[in-house]
């Protein structure tokens, strides 16, 4: 079998370290330099692989084992690192960190930028925020070298560096645990990337900026980073076969294939690259369109409302009457449509006061409490994705909320029992009294490659 590309999983000790712009700017500067990158983000993450896709020129992907499953991260590594000559992979908080689960004596690894570099047999480049530190970074590298002996430390990328004297006194740190230095970064204000309420503005509604931004990014790494010593440390040992959408939702029957439209544009930009892979796969032709000046494409037969900041855009979604009444009457002919989150507040009757498609006649506001957090979730009804009882793990990502106590005569789509909110219930599942039955829409965010199956039912409702 033909070997796995080499890769190596930029990481930090804490959020915040500048892991964003290193694991970008270290993309672009190796495509530059004439490498094929791969691009790969741990986590849960919508943004960051946006910019990495800019930098990288292919889609940035994820690697989540909570959401797919720790058996799939060799396939879905393979899949998306297939045809490169390196593949470089941001992680996700701190090394460490994984999901939370305050029921549980340990704490877990699951999720983890840790493990991720472990399930690859990948080195770890560890970008440490310099700011404030001195001789005693020996002791923090040292903590992180020894604490779980399956992950490996290949080196330090110094970031945010105050002088030469500062560099001078880091360098010697890491000599002192054996640690190589990648590169040192010095502090340089105008790389900050514009923020919002969830993170990082996604590339595609920065436009021009964003590109700029990666450029700056690329020309910094390119800049300080020792991208041979880099590539001389990149290795992964996974002996998986590439992961293969067809293989996953199986045969499918011939004849027409359904029209799936995919919402995408500013609005709706939270989705998964293997998504349309499995949509395709399963007999469908999918059509991206924009639901701020679009129509529904020609021929739909069913619907994906992906996650985004449709709170932004509030406006521009209203004032698109033509797009809200084809979705409505889409969902009243009974047609497939598969909502998260951005997209259950696209087929609400209003969001912060401004009329989007009715489908679900209860209203939305933004406010200040995030919700957030992986949860495992049970379906509590039959509908076109799951039967009652199926059990996925998803994850809420969201500063809106839905008044549900004007949800009566709906039925819900997910059941779960999170540790920071008690047992709830949360989503819908056709319309009142069970009309609008292809309707599935929700605040929880799945990944289709962990719920293959579910793709395969939605084009089956399609094709009808």
């Amino acid at each position: 079998m033909v070997k796995s590309a080499p890769a190596v999983v930029v990481a930090a000790p804490s959020s915040g370290s500048g892991k964003t712009t290193v694991a970008t700017g270290l993309m672009g500067a190796l495509r530059a330099a004439g490498d094929r990158v791969a691009p790969f983000k741990v986590g849960p993450d919508y943004i960051d692989p946006g910019y990495h896709a800019l930098a990288a020129g292919r889609p940035g992907r994820n690697l989540d084992t909570v959401l797919v499953g720790a058996d799939r991260i060799g396939p879905l590594f393979r899949h998306g690192s297939d045809g490169s000559d390196i593949a470089v992979v941001e992680g996700v908080m701190g090394l460490f960190d994984g999901k939370i689960d305050p029921g549980s004596a340990e704490p877990s690894a699951e999720g983890s930028t840790a493990q991720i570099a472990a399930a690859l047999g990948a080195p770890v480049v560890l970008v440490v925020d310099a700011r404030g530190h001195s001789q005693s970074l020996a002791a923090v590298l040292h903590g992180f070298s020894t604490y779980d002996p399956t992950v490996r430390i290949g080196g330090v990328i110094l970031n945010r560096v105050g002088s030469a004297r500062h560099e001078a006194v880091l360098r010697q740190a890491c000599e002192r645990v054996g640690l190589p230095v990648l590169g040192s970064v010095p502090r340089l204000a105008e790389l900050e990337v514009p923020s919002r309420h969830l993170g990082l503005v996604p590339a595609i509604e920065h436009g021009p900026a964003a590109l700029e931004a990666v450029a700056v990014m690329t020309e910094l790494a390119a800049a300080h980073l020792d991208l041979a010593a880099i590539r001389a440390l990149a290795r992964s040992s996974v002996a998986d076969a590439g992961w293969d959408p067809a293989a996953e939702v199986g045969s499918v029957p011939d004849g027409p294939r359904p029209v799936i439209a995919l919402a995408g544009g500013v609005a709706f930009t939270f989705g998964y690259a293997e998504h349309r892979e499995l949509l395709e796969a399963a007999g469908a032709d999918v059509v991206t369109f924009d639901p701020l000046t679009d129509e529904l494409p020609t021929g739909t037969a069913g619907l994906v409302l992906p996650g985004g900041f449709p709170e932004e855009h509030t406006v521009a979604l209203s004032a698109n009457t033509a797009l809200l009444q084809q979705v409505r009457q889409l969902a009243v002919d009974g047609a497939p449509i598969h909502a998260e989150c951005a997209g259950l507040l696209y087929l609400i009757r209003s969001l912060d006061g401004h009329a989007m498609a009715g489908v679900i006649d209860v209203d939305a506001h933004f406010g200040e409490r995030l919700t957030l957090g992986y949860r495992e979730a049970v379906a509590v009804t039959d509908s076109v994705l799951f039967d009652a009882g199926a059990r996925v793990t998803g994850h809420e990502f969201h500063r809106t909320s839905v008044e549900v106590d004007t949800a009566d005569g709906y039925a819900s789509a997910w059941g779960w029992r999170a540790w920071d909110a008690g047992a709830t219930r949360e989503g819908f599942v056709g319309g009142p009294e069970g009309s609008m039955a292809g309707v599935h829409a929700s605040y929880l965010h799945t990944h289709p490659a962990g719920n293959p199956r579910a793709v395969r039912r939605f084009v089956e409702a399609a094709r009808g």
